[in-house]
């Protein structure tokens, strides 16, 4: 049976009135990637209600090697849960920023009540692996070190991301076993996980809002001439980790018409194998990024209501 788009969100699709592309560009061309995706995201994260009652600090915090990068606490007026998350962004390891998905951040931590800090990591190529993961690796150290000054409990941190973003919350998590074990959950958001996955499936390119040709060019500029051989670590791309015990509980989410959808599934199954408490959530007819243009669809409230859930159960 061919694919098709959920029914509630074919009819978003119809009134926009034409396919939803985050960017469209060559293979490999990351700037005119950058260019594009970051005029889709501001446009989409304005869409976003403000969120008036959630105060922001900005600290300057030191990144991989010690590099200057910037960070943003976010918090609500009044409440003190003693949980906090770490968010990290998307845009195909090349674009987006801080700045651009503060609507984003600010609304989960309104509806939630829970802390997050927001970190500015290093975008690829210019800053290829392992910059980008260690650049979030070192905000969830910096959060750890300030969690008394910031009414945290250590035990109750949590990192959280979606697409690039949520690849490198997986990759964050894996240092911080690596290193101790400092996370209490997991939250992905269909995260990119596998460099491996270039080669488009017709079923899916058709609805590709991220596309196999992004992800060419997102994988490429992060690993360079590494992209697609045996010399790439799982802190880079998750899915080549072997071995899943250790890792925090997970939330996973992902769309049935995203071509993350297969590396999402398999890595979900390979930690509940593992052990690793896994909430696993396959959205039906639905394609990368369909919460923020399907907010108001029945799948789009329900997506939304899961998440704040599993962000006040930390």
């Amino acid at each position: 049976m061919a694919f098709s788009y959920d029914s509630e969100f074919a009819a978003v699709m119809a009134e926009i009135g034409a396919p939803v592309e985050i960017a469209q560009a060559a293979p490999g061309d990351w700037r005119t990637l950058r260019e594009l995706g970051d005029a889709a995201l501001a446009l989409m994260m304005s869409t976003i209600p403000p969120a008036p009652d959630v105060l922001t600090t900005d600290f300057e915090i030191r990144g991989y090697q010690g590099a200057p990068i910037a960070a943003r606490y976010y918090y609500k007026d009044g409440t003190q849960p003693g949980s906090a998350v770490l968010y990290i962004h998307g845009g195909g390891m090349v674009l987006g920023s801080m700045e651009l998905y503060s609507p984003a951040v600010a609304s989960y931590v309104d509806a939630s009540g829970v802390p997050m800090l927001s970190v500015d990591y290093r975008l690829a190529p210019e800053h290829p692996h392992p910059t980008p993961v260690q650049d979030c690796f070192a905000a969830l150290i910096w959060l750890h070190r300030r969690a008394a000054e910031l009414g945290i409990d250590p035990a109750r941190i949590a990192v959280m991301g979606d697409s690039a973003g949520g690849g490198l919350a997986a990759g964050t998590a894996i240092l911080a076993r690596d290193h101790g074990g400092l996370l209490a959950k997991q939250i992905l958001i269909y995260p990119m996980l596998d460099d491996r996955n270039v080669v488009p499936d017709p079923e899916l390119a058709g609805f590709a809002s991220w596309t196999y040709d992004g992800n060419i060019t997102g994988w490429g500029a992060l690993l360079g001439d590494r992209r697609g051989t045996d010399n790439v670590p799982p802190s880079a791309a998750p899915a080549r980790e072997t071995d899943y015990r250790g890792l925090p509980p997970a939330y996973i989410e992902v769309g049935g018409l995203d071509i993350f959808r297969d590396e999402d599934i398999e890595y979900a199954q390979r930690l509940s194998r593992a052990g690793v408490p896994t909430e696993l959530h396959l959205h039906p007819g639905l394609p990368h990024g369909f919460e923020v243009l399907g907010a108001l669809t029945a799948v789009g409230l329900r997506s939304r209501a899961d998440r704040i859930r599993v962000l006040t159960s930390i």
